[in-house]
């Protein structure tokens, strides 16, 4: 695949409606990330700058007054988020996957009363659902335990990796019952019996406030589930890990990065090189995201997987990062500096969500298994 129908791919996406409003708050989104972490702060700020623009009713249908925007759409406008403010960005993939579950649910009654308020800011919803599919997966009880009885739900254990949980109204989780069918349930974070655990200290992003949530005895009524008992929940309906989602955040971080070696190369003309190749195969990767979304592949081939795509994204985010750094020599060493920042924030696709196989190959990249380099 190459650059040209890359671009031309990812501009006629970006002349849609719903993202012109977007345009013109990433330099809003880009001046406030600089300091995020260091404040302590959430992104309340930028999720109101969002609700202004429209963003928060992305992934919701226009009957419930959301834009309900396309998978290839909805791709690019969370490349452009991440080109502004990464932190900003995962919080809202974390949102929007509590939506899209939302959204794909049968229970019409609950679509009802949370849509509508998921348009805007007012409310928050987030997700704990990686114990379903990617994490804790080795142990050989489930990290959460559902317990089905009548009309009421029951859940106990500990929910990880939860983002943004103390600023949450709405906990999109789930567990899993004796007979190793699983649930999905949306859950009121001011429920008897839910404790939030204070967040990790990570190397990056902490102003995510990703943490743990711990549920014991927490009681519900059915009427809040929204899919299951079924085996693998996570793999009925769109998304789950390895989705494009991850791949999109990816190269919208390498275009920060990309953005900071173009400022270097003014100076120093010698960057120019560097950064028309990375931006190449940025372009292509980004038209590789468009593909896998839509299905259709290139030259009568099969459409990228997205486990593909995320290998390929993976690695030139880890590149990309470390070249902005290598350009700024020693000033981008400092901490403070952008370059150290974008680097460590690149470090967080290693581990978000990320299948075996993508892991898989990210070691065998590191060890120059695949490539005929040496001594």
């Amino acid at each position: 695949m190459h650059a040209t129908l890359a671009t031309n791919v990812a501009g006629n996406t970006m002349t849609a409606p719903e993202l012109d409003s977007l345009e013109k708050i990433l330099v809003r989104l880009r001046a406030l990330s600089t300091s995020l972490e260091n404040d302590g702060g959430w992104v309340d700020q930028q999720l109101h700058l969002l609700a202004e623009a429209d963003v928060l009713g992305w992934l919701i249908p226009s009957a419930y007054g959301g834009s309900g925007i396309d998978q290839v759409t909805l791709g690019a406008g969370y490349e452009r988020l991440a080109s502004a403010c990464l932190t900003t960005a995962f919080v809202v993939t974390q949102r929007n996957a509590a939506i899209q579950r939302i959204v794909q649910s049968s229970n019409t009654a609950l679509q009802q009363e949370l849509l509508p308020v998921l348009c805007s800011d007012a409310c928050f919803a987030t997700v704990g659902i990686s114990h379903l599919s990617t994490s804790r997966q080795h142990l050989q009880q489930p990290a959460v335990r559902a317990q089905l009885s009548g009309d009421q739900i029951t859940l106990d254990g500990d929910v990880p990796w939860v983002t943004g949980a103390r600023f949450a109204d709405i906990l999109v989780t789930g567990g899993t019952c004796d007979d190793g069918r699983q649930i999905l349930v949306a859950v009121d974070t001011a429920v008897a019996g839910l404790e939030l655990v204070d967040p990790v200290d990570m190397l990056a992003l902490n102003a995510s406030y990703t943490g743990s949530v711990r549920l014991t005895g927490v009681t519900l009524d059915s009427s809040r589930l929204l899919a299951g008992p079924v085996e693998h929940v996570m793999k009925h309906g769109s998304g789950g890990t390895g989705s494009i989602t991850t791949s999109a955040l990816a190269l919208g971080h390498v275009a920060h990065a990309l953005d900071g070696i173009k400022a270097e190369a003014q100076q120093r003309p010698e960057l120019e090189e560097i950064h028309t190749a990375l931006d190449v195969e940025r372009l292509e990767l980004t038209e590789c995201v468009s593909r896998s979304a839509l299905g259709i592949g290139a030259d009568n081939q099969p459409p990228p997987s997205a486990e593909q795509v995320r290998q390929g994204a993976n690695s030139l985010v880890m590149r990309a990062t470390q070249a902005y750094l290598a350009a700024c020599k020693g000033a981008g060493f400092c901490s403070g500096h952008p370059a150290e920042r974008l680097l460590r924030e690149a470090v967080f696709f290693l581990v978000w969500s990320c299948p075996q196989p993508v892991i898989q190959a990210a070691l065998r990249e590191f060890a120059c298994l695949d490539s005929e380099s040496g001594f």
